[in-house]
């Protein structure tokens, strides 16, 4: 094919939460999960990729193999089954199956086994502030069983406010050696599905979700790679870090990631962005466009369809 993916590229994906819960704890009464020693708010990769899986199924029509359904009984379809779908060929899994293409699988089921270490990995999800949690205690109209005099009680927690930023990495090399035909369609897929997926998953807990920054960079060199971008942004703000509630009541400061990408210029072939128009950017504490701060590099927009 010759829309292989040949380079490798990095991932930065920051998203916001408004009064929700981002990625519930489901030892813990689903609670936001929290890094106790930091406050930190953590997301992880597994949320990701069933945001991205569910939107590239439900908006883009798209063949995936991790996902829930259910037999004519409503009883749940078990691996066995799911891979009874494709004649019990894991070639046909992988050449159908976009999300087996981008982050590999680990079945083995009727002596067929599939054992692929997806080209795009993930690391956790982390807030770039400390965040607060909220218990909420509510009502419903209908009474439960038990007691039909008054309705039932509610409980939840919830962030106001977490900025969360999510690192990844497309290793070519992944690829080509496991024979996954990842190809540069199914990357456009997996950016879109990562902004307008997020944007759109509208649920009691993941509604108040937007996507503010998705930034690719694609080296020209094999092997080569900056990494840990995440680590080379803040987000500045006056307020105390329990007290942010929008994207606007801070900056983002991305003065590292600039200056350590033009140490390494000669190496990136190109920087793919899209960027929400709330969001405010500094280089060493100056406000200024990331187009500005990019404009050594070739800059290609990502342009979505609306959703």
């Amino acid at each position: 094919m010759n829309d292989v993916v040949k380079n490798r590229s990095e991932i930065l994906f920051l998203y916001d939460v408004t009064y929700s819960n981002p990625n519930g704890d489901p030892v813990d009464e689903n609670k936001p999960r929290i890094d106790e020693e930091t406050g930190i708010n953590l997301v992880t990769d597994v949320r990701l990729k069933r945001t991205i899986r569910d939107y590239l199924h439900d908006y883009r029509s798209q063949d995936i193999f991790i996902f829930e359904t259910r037999d004519d009984k409503g009883n749940l379809r078990t691996k066995e089954d799911r891979l009874a779908d494709f004649k019990d060929n894991p070639k046909e899994v992988l050449s159908r199956c976009i999300d087996v293409r981008l982050f590999g699988a680990t079945t083995a089921v009727k002596g067929k086994t599939i054992t692929l270490t997806g080209p795009v990995q993930f690391k956790y999800g982390r807030s770039l502030h400390k965040v607060d949690l909220i218990y909420v205690k509510g009502t419903t109209v209908m009474p439960s069983k038990e007691d039909k005099r008054q309705g039932t009680f509610t409980e939840k927690y919830i962030l106001p406010y977490s900025l969360i930023v999510f690192y990844g990495i497309i290793n070519e090399n992944a690829a080509r050696n496991q024979n996954i035909d990842l190809t540069e369609s199914d990357v456009n897929l997996l950016l879109e599905a990562m902004w307008n997926g997020t944007k759109n998953l509208i649920s009691a807990s993941k509604v108040g979700q937007m996507p503010r920054l998705l930034l690719q960079v694609i080296y020209k060199e094999g092997n080569f790679y900056v990494g840990e971008l995440d680590k080379r942004i803040q987000f500045v703000s006056a307020k105390d870090d329990r007290e942010i509630r929008d994207i606007v009541d801070g900056k983002l400061e991305i003065g590292d990631i600039v200056s350590t990408l033009e140490s390494v210029g000669s190496s990136v072939e190109k920087i793919r962005i899209k960027v929400d128009e709330r969001v405010v950017f500094t280089m060493r504490g100056v406000e200024i466009s990331i187009k500005d701060l990019l404009g050594g590099f070739i800059v290609e927009d990502l342009n979505f369809d609306a959703m």
